[in-house]
Order: C-alpha cells, then structure tokens, then sequence
C-alpha cells in the first residue's frame, strides 16, 4: 500500500479567496492533502461579502481551522503582498508552537535578521530562530 500523501493547511485571509483556490489546486495536482478555509466570506477589499457570519461563528471557525492544523503536515500561508491579519497570525503562532513547518506563498524576501523580526511580529516574543 502507498503512504499516506502529506496533509498541509492553508492559513490566510480570506479576502484572497481566488488565490486560496490556486495553491489548492497546485498543491492537490503535486500530491498534497489540502485543508482549507470553509468559507470565503470577505471580498477582495477586505469588507463582508453577502455571506454573512455571526462574531460567534467566527470564533468558532477559528478554532475549527486550529485542529485542521493539528491534522496538517504543514501549514502554508497566503501571505499576499505580505498581509498577515491577525486570525492568521494567531494560526501561524499555533502552528509553530506545534512544531509545524511553515511556507508562504510569497516569499520572505529578507535576510535572517529581517527573517526573525517578520516572525517575532508574527509569533511574539516566544517564537525563537
């Protein structure tokens, strides 16, 4: 029997519903067992679309994007431009705290100096090179 294909999670914001759909797509052809987001329910503006959620459906699809990190292999965030909001930054905190690897779309171009300040700004003071 074949191994199990590697399970990654895509972290972002949902504002980038059409690039969410393009990495899917990628990584489902490269092999990848891909977890996403359930809903898109922001425009590409940020504002809410017609598809309205309650503050507390939210919380609770946080949480529910949480253990589809536990499920995941790795977590690959849609970082376009370079935007991390905040639910994302809170994912990738709880996805490094687990030991997750982490990729993003677009990438870091940076030093390692500017690599850990990007992280620290992301994680917090825990999060150690």
């Amino acid at each position: 029997m074949d191994e199990r294909p590697k399970i990654v999670c895509l972290c972002g914001s949902t504002r980038f519903a059409k690039e969410f759909m393009a990495e899917q797509f990628r990584l489902t052809v490269e092999g990848w067992i891909v977890l996403s987001v359930g809903c898109f329910p922001r425009k590409p503006d940020g504002s809410w679309d017609t598809m309205q959620i309650t503050d507390e459906q939210k919380v609770k699809l946080d949480a529910l994007h949480l253990r589809k990190i536990d499920l995941a292999d790795r977590v690959h965030v849609i970082n376009v431009g370079g935007y991390v909001g905040v639910s994302t930054k809170n994912e990738v905190t709880y996805a490094w705290k687990e030991g997750k690897p982490i990729t993003f779309l677009e990438p870091l171009d940076m030093d390692q100096q500017e690599h850990t300040e990007v992280m620290l700004a992301i994680c917090g003071e825990d999060w150690q090179p």
